[in-house]
């Protein structure tokens, strides 16, 4: 009994205890927004919007970074793209250093304003470290491993799926944590291209100079990151039997 608490309580209690402690923190600065103007932007329903359209942004394009990305890192491994492996890994290595906020500002040129825009901008921007993660855990396997497999008469599918998934899903698992962090701060800036979400509190603190209403974006966008990293933590420990989080 004390075992399926303890379990419940690391899968739930801490998200739940950090949503609660969002909830108080939003009903603490909408009943006290320190004036008029900041009344006008911190209103129940407009906090949940922001929050709403942050959520969406997230979840759109770390739904579709991972779709591709990990199927994209493995391919490059096997023996046909081995040759380009090294090179498409270190042109994302090189894609990771250009700022996010100019990635946003190249596809709004092309793509106009909009939550799409905010969409694919994000996806390209989360979709490396998970491919980089991918092809990075699978390389690192000992050839030793995969050739005893083969001795034993594996063929490449069962190779894939019994032995270099399981190996390396730690490492992939750290690139898709690594994305959901990448992607909560980076959507901030979405509101530069019309796609909403947190930044929108953000910039309008900034531009009537309010202090409460640029902490309520990012304290709630911080909250969102760590409460999202924690559950993937928390998956992974389950698939891989190990603590990830203490």
């Amino acid at each position: 009994m004390q075992m399926i608490i303890k379990n419940w309580f690391r899968w739930l209690g801490v998200p739940l205890i950090l949503i609660l402690i969002s909830a108080a923190f939003v009903i603490y600065v909408v009943n006290n927004p320190g004036g008029a103007m900041a009344a006008r932007s911190l209103t129940y329903q407009n906090v949940l919007r922001y929050l709403r359209e942050h959520v969406h942004l997230v979840f759109v394009a770390l739904g579709l970074a991972t779709a591709v990305g990990v199927p994209a890192g493995i391919l490059l491994t096997r023996p046909k793209l081995r040759r380009i492996g090294k090179v498409v890994e270190n042109i994302v290595n090189v894609g990771q250093t250009i700022p996010s906020l100019a990635i946003l500002a190249l596809f709004y040129v092309y793509l106009g304003l909009g939550f799409r825009t905010g969409v694919f901008a994000l996806w390209l921007y989360c979709i490396l470290p998970i491919l980089r993660n991918t092809y990075a855990g699978i390389k690192s396997i000992e050839p030793g491993i995969i050739e005893a497999a083969l001795g034993m008469g594996m063929n490449p599918v069962k190779i894939l799926t019994r032995i270099e998934l399981p190996l390396s899903y730690p490492v992939i698992m750290a690139g898709i944590r690594t994305a959901v962090v990448i992607c909560v701060g980076t959507a901030t800036m979405a509101t530069f291209i019309g796609a909403g979400g947190l930044g929108d509190l953000i910039v309008t603190g900034l531009s009537v100079r309010r202090t409460i209403i640029i902490l309520t974006g990012a304290f709630l966008s911080a909250m969102l990151a760590i409460i999202l990293d924690y559950i993937l933590g928390q998956v992974e420990q389950y698939l891989t039997g190990r603590d990830v989080n203490s």
